[in-house]
């Protein structure tokens, strides 16, 4: 099976992703001139270029690839999981990532390595989708799955409550917070480094499943029978969602609904197949996460708002629709 996508959308996202990105260039409280920006994009214009270069750009990528590895995960479970309502975070995946952080946080591993939150916050990840895995997430009901899901989320949820209560100090405490609000404020080059790798790693995970992705809406005995190798494609879409999940933490913090609204967003342009929204997905989460940090940043508070928070005002609402206008939803 050949690996396509439809050409027209993935097209008008990839040119949305570029707009998002660079009018963030454009947002901050030195107002700077369009022929600047790209002058200092190119050449040294001594402090604009640093403006530009080490802080508006890294933190309009940085939100940009948080949402993009959301929306890649979140297609990548809804296929492997024959669920329209899987995703990360209401499967408890993104929550186990910020415990993974706020566990770094708390025992202030970071002042060890710099690594060390958002490579806690990966291999969280990773522990979280696998008992969700080993819990039975590919053979039951929809309802079942959600409150699998709920639990786990909730208990990690329990975890980071009884981190923060038992926080060490007040600063201990704030930077928590900021983890679990979620933001892309002060990202820097060396952060999207860290998490680029991870985030190329499940992508290409992710994709590579892709054909069998398009065999499971058959059914497991009919995708077997052709020749999809299931077992291969569950830890492709496993391992890759975690990868891209930890990525996501690691330079956003919690980000919610991103990647159950991205992917049905995407179908709602009526491509069903699993196979081919798997890139438009990636590159819709990329868009709405780049233009919710954007929206904060105009909106006239005196504090900014927090970026898993504006997500999450606009993804729950999103998640209902999802919920209230999926008709036939499988397990």
């Amino acid at each position: 099976m050949s690996l396509t996508f439809p050409k027209k959308l993935t097209a008008a996202l990839s040119v949305a992703s570029a707009v998002s990105i660079l009018a963030a260039l454009f947002l901050g409280p030195v107002a700077i001139s369009p022929s600047d920006i790209a002058g200092s994009l190119i050449s040294d214009h001594g402090a604009i270029s640093a403006i530009v270069r080490e802080i508006r750009l890294p933190r309009a990528l940085a939100a940009w690839l948080a949402g993009a590895c959301l929306g890649l995960a979140g297609a990548g479970l809804q296929g492997l999981l024959r669920n329209p309502l899987a995703d990360p975070g209401v499967l408890g995946v993104s929550a186990a990532s910020a415990l993974g952080a706020v566990v770094a946080i708390y025992f202030n591993l970071a002042a060890i390595a710099f690594w060390a939150t958002p490579v806690a916050a990966i291999f969280f990840a990773f522990g979280a989708t696998l008992v969700l895995y080993f819990l039975g997430a590919g053979r039951v009901s929809t309802a079942r799955l959600i409150l699998i899901g709920v639990g786990l989320s909730s208990l990690y949820g329990a975890l980071i409550s009884l981190a923060m209560n038992l926080a060490p100090n007040p600063f201990a405490l704030s930077d928590l917070i900021n983890w679990l609000f979620g933001t892309v404020a002060n990202r820097s080059f060396r952060d999207l480094t860290l998490a680029a790798p991870f985030a190329f790693a499940g992508s290409v995970m992710i994709l590579a499943a892709a054909p069998g992705l398009r065999a499971l809406t058959l059914g497991e005995e009919t995708a077997a029978s052709i020749g999809a190798n299931l077992k291969i494609t569950r830890m492709l879409v496993i391992a890759g969602a975690a990868a891209l999940v930890g990525a996501s933490v690691s330079i956003a913090g919690a980000i919610g609904f991103v990647g159950i609204v991205a992917p049905h967003i995407v179908r709602a342009f009526g491509d069903h197949d699993p196979a081919r929204i798997l890139l438009p997905s990636a590159l819709l989460g990329g868009v709405t996460l780049a233009m919710a940090d954007i929206c904060i940043r105009l909106l006239p508070f005196d504090q900014e708002l927090k970026l898993g928070v504006a997500a999450a005002l606009i993804g729950a609402p999103g998640f209902v629709w999802v919920a209230a206008t999926t008709k036939r939803v499988t397990s």
